[in-house]
Order: structure tokens, then sequence, then C-alpha cells
């Protein structure tokens, strides 16, 4: 494995740990708050969502299994300006916001106030925006094979983007509000 996808795989595992950890954390110290976390999202879709969080987690794993064993980082060129190192930022942009959502949002359930509210859609914006951001790096990629691996990474991407950018950005904020 080469040095660049090292670093890619330690920012996964360390955001991966981050989020997973804030989920336990805010488990453990807001017991019975499950519900709550919902806000006003009906009973009747909330299955719905965890059946897209398990294809948006698959989607992940098949993005970044691409980005981690399939490609030579030296040879990646996104969009002809960037290479294999914006897929550092782009992560970035998702785990770390990823990490702050529980913390946020209990913390938002104690007490609720519009600068919490502020950060807690900031939040789900920012990994919104940056799963986008993987859907675009991934297709404006120049290669010169198109493997399968390549567009199971991109329907991975495009379904984890949905999962983010709707449901989490959009739809929950609007039904958490009612």
């Amino acid at each position: 494995m080469e040095t660049q996808s090292i670093v890619l795989l330690i920012i996964n595992i360390a955001g991966g740990i981050a989020v997973i950890g804030s989920y336990i954390g805010g488990i453990i110290t807001h017991p019975g708050s499950g519900g709550a976390l919902w806000g006003g999202v009906p009973k009747s879709i909330r299955p719905i969502y965890g059946i897209s969080m398990v294809f948006a987690a698959l989607g992940y794993f098949a993005f970044i299994y691409y980005l981690l064993f399939q490609i030579k980082p030296d040879d990646v060129q996104v969009a002809g300006e960037f290479g294999y190192n914006v897929y550092y930022i782009i992560f970035i942009g998702i785990l770390i916001p990823s990490a702050l959502w529980m913390p946020l949002t209990c913390s938002m359930l104690k007490k609720l106030g519009s600068v919490k509210w502020v950060a807690v859609r900031t939040v789900l914006i920012l990994v919104g925006i940056s799963s986008c951001a993987l859907v675009w790096a991934l297709l404006s990629m120049q290669q010169n094979e198109t493997g399968l691996s390549y567009w199971f990474a991109v329907a991975g991407s495009v379904y984890f983007a949905f999962h983010t950018a709707v449901l989490d950005m959009i739809v929950w904020p609007v039904l958490f509000k009612k």
C-alpha cells in the first residue's frame, strides 16, 4: 500500500473511531434519548432510514475499498486539477462533522436554542456537501480503466450522498422541527 493510501486509511480509521465513539458516548451519557434524536420524524418512516443507513454503509465500503486498493494514488488526477490528496479533504469533511453530530444534537436536546440548531444543521450540511464532492471526484477522475469496482464505488458514493445530502441534511431537519 502506498503512503498516500495509508494516509487515507488513517483518516478513515481515526475518523471512524471518532464517529462511532461519539455515538457510543451519546448513548451512554443520554440513555433513553433515542426517540428524542428522531425529533418529529414519524415512526412509520424510521425503518426506511434504518435500511438506508445500511445501504449507505455498504456504499461507503465500496468507495473506500476502491480508493484504497484499486487505484494507484500517484496516477490519480481529479478534474485535471487535483491529485489523490483531494480525497483527504473530502473524507475529513465527512468524518469530522459526522463525529460532531451526536454531541451537538444531544446538547441541543438538553436546551433547545437557535445557535445549537444552527450548529447541528451546519455539520449535516458539511457532510452532505462533502459526500456530493466525493461523487464529483470519482466521476471526474481521469483514468484508463473503469472496471466493476469503479462503478460499485460510484454507485456507493451516489447512494451515500443521497442519504447524507437528502435524508440527513434536508429531510431530517424539516421533520425534526415538526
